[in-house]
């Protein structure tokens, strides 16, 4: 195979293998996991906006919007109540990817995602049918274990069925379902917020039961992964399975590789311990701080609070939901982008050209805002190029997060670890997601009365940390089988002081030279 990025696999193995139907189909129902993930983060922000669900649960801010028009737009919607019905549910993911990593690993990537969408489910028919605020925060808790569940298991999932030739674009799949489930949410809370008798609010709640039932009766139908097979004994009928979603009858040389990855795995009694070994420094390096930086790019801002970002300066409540409609719709047209030039330009290109997108629009976001509002909140009566100027930019810098690090935050990590820490350590990738999701949806508000336009220049600064950080120690992992990544890091300039050859003799392998067990460093 020849080198990817100046990085090659090292053992040169290509596995035959082609992108059957069978494949590709199951590979769109498991993507549709990430439906209820995106369905909710758009539409929390949609219904935060709507004056009967303010008035009815959280009556101080809606005194505090509509007593005074002229007071600062920065603070109207400051309230760590409406907040932590937001970001509730990103505490209650995190608490449920912990669990979630031993349902994974021991019963399959397949009941792992029935749990996510019956907790979901439930969720949601407790939340369409809210009566007081303490009712939202157990049906958004619930929602958060739902999400948990899905965000462990699907991107494996995915990561694991997929040829690895076209394993990023079939991965990707995952964040095309999160943006699609965004815009409907955007689409729906426009239309909702017109219904009269102000009830429109439980339609949109209660909506998420749909995405759920996708989620519930797909993780029925479709197989499990040859690698979750071996891994529960069912090795003979892993081979069938394998010999079927590859499209031919010659995978010997793939099948030895994953039941010898499995053979080393169970002989790791603690794989959460086994993530402090040396050799794995640079998987727990990169299963922390690519979801710590995919948060920090402020994404979540936009897309949590889009609304309310877009009516906090200054924009009417129609033209706020409508802002985030269009945003949605670039969203899902990005990541469409990334789904085709993930595998053909690699990681690091569409990392690194997304992140400078992202830095140059924030800072003219910014500029923009602090133009018009100062830092007393007033901008007086808005001219409309002023609108069209901060759409533009907003919607430029979605697409390019949403084909760079949306996507690319989910598909590498779920690539880069051996089997035998892969349940833990991508437990360790969505607890350190849902933790600073919960923490940016919990303080932005708050942030953006102190803050004001200096937000977007603190997240503009993350930007700049976290694409000077892919440029030096993210290697390249285009093309590479995923039973063959730990080449990557052998080959790496720095990466490669912590991974010996006796580590890894075999590629993603953990064994020693005897092939008695795991050799520990």
């Amino acid at each position: 195979m020849p080198a990817v990025g100046g990085i090659g696999p090292g053992t040169g193995k290509e596995y035959p293998g082609n992108l059957t139907l069978y494949v590709l189909v199951t590979c769109i129902v498991a993507a549709m996991g990430g439906l209820i993930f995106g369905y909710d983060i758009g539409i929390s922000g949609g219904v935060t906006t709507m004056t009967p669900f303010l008035q009815k649960f959280f009556p101080s801010v809606w005194r505090k919007k509509e007593a005074d028009k002229t007071k600062n737009q920065y603070c109207q919607y400051d309230s760590q109540t409406l907040t932590m019905f937001t970001s509730s549910l990103y505490l209650a993911a995190l608490l449920a990817s912990l669990v979630a990593s031993t349902v994974t690993r021991k019963l399959g990537r397949k009941l792992s995602m029935l749990f996510g969408g019956l907790l979901f489910f439930a969720g949601a028919l407790i939340n369409g049918f809210a009566k007081a605020v303490w009712m939202l925060i157990v049906g958004r808790m619930l929602l958060g274990f739902g999400v948990g569940f899905a965000n462990q298991s699907v991107p494996l999932y995915l990561s694991e069925m997929a040829p690895y030739r076209y394993r990023g674009a079939l991965n990707i799949g995952f964040q095309l379902s999160i943006t699609v489930g965004i815009l409907i949410a955007n689409v729906l809370n426009y239309f909702f917020n017109k219904i009269e008798g102000g009830w429109g609010w439980r339609l949109s709640l209660g909506g998420a039961m749909v995405p759920a039932l996708i989620i519930t009766v797909g993780s029925l139908i479709l197989p499990d992964t040859p690698n979750s097979m071996i891994e529960r004994g069912q090795t003979e009928e892993a081979k069938a399975k394998l010999k079927r979603i590859r499209g031919v009858d010659d995978v010997d040389e793939e099948f030895r590789d994953l039941v010898a990855a499995s053979d080393a795995s169970k002989l790791v009694e603690h794989p959460w311990g086994n993530l402090l070994q040396r050799k794995y420094r640079p998987h727990l390096t990169m299963a922390i701080l690519i979801p710590f930086f995919q948060q920090l790019t402020g994404i979540n801002v936009i897309m949590f609070y889009a609304p309310v970002l877009f009516n906090t300066i200054g924009f009417k409540d129609d033209a706020a939901l409508m802002s985030a409609v269009i945003t949605g719709a670039v969203n899902v047209g990005a990541t469409l982008v990334s789904i085709y030039g993930v595998d053909k330009w690699g990681r690091r290109f569409l990392f690194l050209e997304g992140g400078v997108q992202m830095l140059i629009c924030q800072a003219v976001v910014a500029a923009c805002i602090g133009a018009r509002f100062g830092t007393n909140g007033d901008p007086g009566d808005l001219p409309k190029w002023y609108a069209v100027v901060v759409v533009l930019f907003i919607c430029i810098y979605v697409a390019g997060f949403a084909w760079s690090w949306g996507p690319l935050g989910w598909l590498v990590p779920s690539e880069i670890f051996p089997l035998e820490i892969r349940s833990a350590a991508q437990s360790i990738n969505v607890s350190v997601n849902m933790l600073f999701t919960f923490a940016v949806a919990q303080v932005f508000l708050t942030m953006l009365c102190h803050l004001k336009f200096g937000l977007f220049l603190f997240f503009a600064f993350f930007v700049l940390i976290m694409s000077i950080f892919v440029y030096f120690f993210l290697p390249e992992t285009k093309g590479i089988p995923i039973e063959e990544m730990n080449q990557v890091w052998k080959t790496h300039w720095y990466w490669s002081r912590f991974v010996e050859d006796l580590d890894y003799p075999n590629g993603g392998m953990e064994m020693s030279k005897g092939g008695q067990g795991p050799k520990n460093v």
